[in-house]
């Protein structure tokens, strides 16, 4: 296949598109509904359950956000944290699993 660019456009400007788009492809929120047909099907852990592990490991932190994500195929929920001393956190957590993939200060 060959491609013509006119106008000026070089090889950056498809370099650039197919950026975005990797990484448009790379992950996906999942609504609510979908969460819950994956909770029933037992696909995902209880966000209950998974929100209980973050916050034991940080005792007396906040939650501020908690959100679903399909990556490489991957059910990760990302979830983020303000403990006491007022830094944020952000995990992410195997929905599948419970186990932890992440955990970097924000």
């Amino acid at each position: 296949m060959k491609l013509i660019f006119s106008n000026g456009c070089s090889g950056r400007c498809l370099a650039l598109v197919l950026l975005t788009f990797c990484s448009l492809a790379m992950a996906r929120d999942l609504d609510q509904d979908e969460a819950l047909r994956l909770r029933q099907k037992g696909v995902i852990l209880p966000l209950e359950q998974l929100l209980q592990q973050a916050m034991d490991r940080y005792p007396g932190a906040k939650l501020l956000e908690a959100e679903l994500e399909e990556k490489h195929d991957l059910y990760i929920y990302e979830v983020e944290l303000l403990t006491p001393e007022g830094i944020v956190r952000e995990l992410g957590i195997n929905a599948s699993n419970g186990v932890l993939l992440k955990d970097k200060e924000d």
